[in-house]
């Protein structure tokens, strides 16, 4: 019996931040209780060949990670094996703690699996999170840091707060993801222009050896995705993350006019800004996936499309928290039956020729 179909109700009568927060109570007690979390390892972690993959030097034993956002404060990372993740990103992280944009600030719109939030990076700031990170690091799955500058830092002075957080976390993360896509910073998105990019990227790359990716909104124009894909690889982007929530609140009915959606209605414009960065820099830097990712079929056609790696967060809350499991499992049997060996094989096959070259 599916003990998350039966609590599914009562969960959707709380609210989506207080949820949230009993969760995070439970999971960030992984570390204290060693054989209840190792059990659920055994059951959700799916450790197959066919889903290894080395990328940036690091080992991925499957492609999916949990997405920004689910683990702000690094409080839960010792439980992602247990919920069956290949990977994670905390955060968003910033300089100085910060308390967020004031409550309510999330929402579900249950008929279309759908979340809706306008947290507005609110995080215990990098001293404390840097500090939980040393004492689990180097951790037995890659750990990104999504960063980013504090809602009162100026637009001009916002490339000191990222080297703050490189300088910082360095040490005790994989990798890191350079957010300037939030839609619930004020003015954040003013910075994913050309001017911007080429100026960060110039100044964190000699503060760490770590790659640093840069994470794109869904609501940019297509012209300006496919030129600020490529500016960014020229800058030196060591991948590309596909997509931040999004503002278009034509997807659902009666939204909050607040916040960025994500979830099931946001899929397909998730799949269209993949495209075409896929179509534009596939090759030349990774390129990860997220936003309505819900199963196994929809995860390998982000695959087939151009993503070496997925993340996944709403699909949590909707699906419960088997769906990672199934997700990979669903992966190999899709891989297999369409004749690959490895998911390398599936990466990238359905970009056009007449554009993949």
């Amino acid at each position: 019996m599916d003990i998350f179909k039966t609590i599914k109700p009562l969960i959707y009568k709380t609210d989506p931040e207080f949820a949230h927060n009993a969760v995070e109570t439970i999971f960030k007690t992984a570390r204290r209780c060693p054989l209840f979390f190792n059990s659920l390892t055994k059951r959700n972690f799916i450790d197959n060949p066919i889903l290894n993959q080395k990328i940036w030097d690091l080992e991925f034993k499957n492609p999916v990670g949990v997405a920004a956002g689910f683990d702000k404060n690094a409080t839960m990372v010792s439980a992602w094996p247990a919920l069956g993740f290949g990977w994670g990103e905390i955060g968003a992280v910033t300089p100085l703690p910060q308390p967020g944009n004031e409550k309510p600030r999330s929402w579900r719109h249950v008929e279309y699996e759908a979340i809706q939030n306008a947290f507005g990076f609110n995080n215990e700031g990098v001293e404390v999170i840097k500090k939980r990170l040393s004492k689990i690091y180097p951790f037995i799955l890659p750990i990104a840091a999504n960063i980013g500058k504090n809602k009162t830092t100026p637009e001009d002075k916002a490339i000191e707060d990222y080297k703050i957080l490189v300088k910082e976390l360095k040490d005790v993360v994989d990798f890191f993801v350079i957010n300037i896509s939030s839609p619930n910073t004020p003015n954040l998105r003013n910075l994913l222009n050309e001017e911007f990019i080429n100026n960060i990227f110039n100044e964190l790359k000699p503060l760490t050896k770590k790659p640093i990716l840069i994470k794109f909104s869904p609501d940019m124009e297509d012209a300006d995705i496919v030129n600020l894909a490529n500016i960014s690889v020229e800058a030196g982007a060591d991948g590309i993350i596909a997509t931040n929530t999004t503002i278009n609140y034509d997807i659902i009915n009666s939204p909050i006019k607040r916040g960025g959606i994500s979830g099931k209605p946001l899929a397909k414009r998730s799949f269209e800004v993949l495209r075409i960065i896929a179509s534009e820099i596939f090759g030349k830097v990774p390129i990860i996936s997220v936003g309505g990712i819900d199963s196994a079929e929809e995860a390998y056609k982000r695959i087939r499309m151009g993503a070496s790696l997925l993340q996944i967060y709403t699909a949590i809350i909707y699906k419960g928290p088997g769906i990672v499991r199934k997700i990979n499992k669903g992966l190999i049997e899709l891989l297999k039956k369409d004749g690959f060996n490895h998911i390398s094989e599936a990466t990238g096959i359905d970009i056009p020729k007449k554009i993949k070259g």
